[in-house]
């Protein structure tokens, strides 16, 4: 049950980009709220993704399994260079633009199932893997674009601080993201106008 139940949310998840694709699209720009594992970031930094971990792949979780449609793409896609760098470029020259690039970082995205937040040992273990932020989406759809030949470009906005002290009192709770997410809304929405713009 909980496999053809994750199956048929990656196929939701992931539809729209391949319509997309079909309907001529070029570029995905993705968005996501992530609770920062860099110890070097603060919460509403913007994070440009240069990469990911994809922890629900390693479990077969992927959302190219099955039958592979070959006018999306080929059975056995590459990933290294899934973050397009030239759009990396464009988006922090946007950001200097707009006076925004003292809070723009750059760095590892790590996808986990969810719905619950990290525990402390998974928080650690992440950091360790070489992730600087972690969420609970955009890996199934950047996967997917990829497939499709796509241009990527991945923006965290960091949301929260993960928990990596077992003496802390703090908690990641859903509240926080939202009030984070709406403070650095604006400066969000206008990189990538700005972006959309260069392109």
């Amino acid at each position: 049950m909980y496999l053809s139940l994750t199956h048929n949310v990656r196929l939701q998840v992931t539809y729209p980009v391949r319509v997309f694709f079909l309907l001529g699209v070029e570029i995905l720009i993705v968005t996501n709220a992530a609770g920062g594992l860099n110890d070097s970031y603060s919460v509403g930094d913007i994070m440009l993704i240069k990469d990911h971990i994809n922890m629900p792949g390693f479990a077969g979780q992927n959302p190219l399994c099955g039958h592979n449609e070959k006018r999306f793409g080929e059975r056995f896609p590459c990933m290294s260079d899934a973050y397009d760098r030239e759009l990396r470029v464009l988006a922090r020259q946007a950001a200097e633009e707009q006076g925004c690039d003292s809070f723009l970082q750059e760095g590892v995205y790590c996808m986990l199932a969810g719905p619950t937040y990290e525990t402390i040992a998974e928080c650690r273990a992440l950091q360790k893997l070489g992730a600087d932020a972690v969420g609970m989406s955009t890996v199934p759809e950047v996967v997917v674009a990829r497939h499709c030949g796509l241009r990527v470009l991945g923006l965290s906005l960091i949301t929260n601080k993960v928990v990596t002290d077992y003496d802390s009192t703090e908690r990641a709770n859903h509240k926080e993201v939202l009030r984070t997410t709406e403070k650095r809304a604006k400066d969000l929405q206008r990189l990538v106008r700005d972006l959309v713009s260069k392109l």
